[in-house]
């Protein structure tokens, strides 16, 4: 492949990252059915930069940075933009951002005090992110086609916040062991 095709993995996900404004610039317009548009494309070019990255070996570190980034500020614009159109509970989005800022903030602690903490991905993290990415679609779909059911709404909503919550809770037992491992390490 040309030097020019290993930076279409890059590209993909630079175009995500704007997809992330444009989402919520759509939603508060009323644009439902587009803002649908947009995260799906959203969903599709994040499977397919990684497709390439991982087929064609055009992985980057740039990309191994720029990638979560993109997927973050996507989901957080969503939380945000649809906790300000009222469909979305705040008490939801806080912990979800919550989440996502006690992990960095984690990860830094642990840099910072120099612990034999490893950073990768937990089942129960991905299943989180799944569970809040099929939130978010379900929520559009509903918007762009027609009325949630108050019950499946709170079944959504539950479930999200049930594995968030989960997956804050097992990060956090993941930096303890960190700390107890060095404390151990030291006597």
């Amino acid at each position: 492949m040309s030097g020019l095709a290993r930076h279409i993995p890059n590209l993909l996900t630079g175009l995500r990252l704007a997809a992330a404004p444009a989402l919520a610039f759509l939603l508060v317009s009323g644009a439902d059915r587009a803002a649908l548009g947009v995260f799906a494309f959203a969903g599709l070019s994040d499977a397919a930069d990684g497709f390439l990255a991982k087929r064609f070996g055009f992985a980057t570190q740039f990309g191994r940075y720029l990638d979560p980034a993109a997927d973050k500020l996507l989901m957080l614009v969503s939380f945000l933009a649809l906790t300000a159109l009222g469909v979305t509970p705040l008490w939801l989005t806080v912990l979800v951002i919550a989440r996502d800022v006690a992990i960095v903030l984690g990860i830094l602690l642990g840099r910072l005090l120099n612990l034999p903490l490893r950073v990768e991905p937990l089942f129960i993290g991905k299943a989180s992110t799944f569970t809040q990415v099929g939130y978010v679609a379900l929520t559009l779909l509903f918007l762009s086609f027609g009325s949630l059911r108050p019950d499946v709404a709170q079944i959504a909503v539950d479930v999200t916040a049930l594995l968030t919550a989960a997956s804050w809770l097992a990060y956090g037992v993941v930096l303890l062991r960190a700390f107890l491992a060095r404390r151990r390490s030291r006597a």
